[in-house]
């Protein structure tokens, strides 16, 4: 089988990171090899990058959307294209469909300017499949309330609507790629439905499928 990138998006608190260490473990136990990764901190240049979003003031939305095109050139470049390459799952929490959802419709920077910058960025290299964790924002909101919060998890609830709204849109604008999932549901639940849609999609593409 040749390399999947599947990318794992969602509003704050949806869970991204906790399906995202199931999915792998799951894959890894069917015999693949599995690449997981995450934007912007998947190298160490996003892990510089991300500590920038810090700065007061805060960076303008073209300058956001600069700095995380920066991460992901270099994410690209140097993770994901070689994971692909040898034929491995990598597995993203968070890719293109992000700088759409949180700059784009979040904070209003013009959407065709972003799908140019991101093919800029990516060589034109999408998500072969994309898991949405759908959750009302306030809901995400106190599941992450007991830790440290970045600035981005800082902004008001109505700019978490608007992410909400832009990643719904995306996903009805690309209905074939982007599978939306119910994350105000229990873990397992959540889980046991990823798995039967990843499933589904390696199957599609002669990958190994257990039980």
């Amino acid at each position: 089988m040749r390399g999947a990138l599947i990318t794992v998006e969602g509003v704050e608190g949806s869970g991204k990171s906790t399906q995202c260490r199931r999915l792998a473990a799951l894959l890894r136990g069917r015999g693949l090899e599995v690449v997981e990764t995450s934007e912007p901190d998947g190298t160490p240049l996003g892990q510089a990058v991300r500590g920038l979003f810090e700065l007061e003031p805060r960076p303008s939305p073209l300058t956001q959307a600069f700095l995380f095109l920066a991460a992901r050139q270099e994410h690209v470049t140097r993770v994901i294209q070689p994971a692909l390459a040898r034929g491995a799952v990598v597995l993203s929490d968070r890719y293109t469909d992000a700088t759409l959802a949180y700059q784009g419709y979040g904070q209003g920077l013009d959407l065709q300017t972003i799908h140019e910058l991101n093919a800029l960025a990516t060589g034109g290299l999408l998500p072969d499949l994309t898991l949405l964790l759908d959750l009302d924002p306030g809901v995400g909101v106190r599941r992450i309330a007991g830790r440290p919060l970045d600035a981005f998890e800082r902004m008001d609830q109505a700019f978490h609507h608007r992410v909400r709204e832009g990643y719904l849109e995306l996903a009805r604008a690309d209905k074939r790629r982007v599978l939306v999932f119910d994350a105000a549901r229990e873990p397992d639940l959540v889980h046991a439905d990823i798995a039967r849609a990843v499933d589904e999609f390696l199957g599609r593409r002669g990958a190994p499928r257990g039980a």
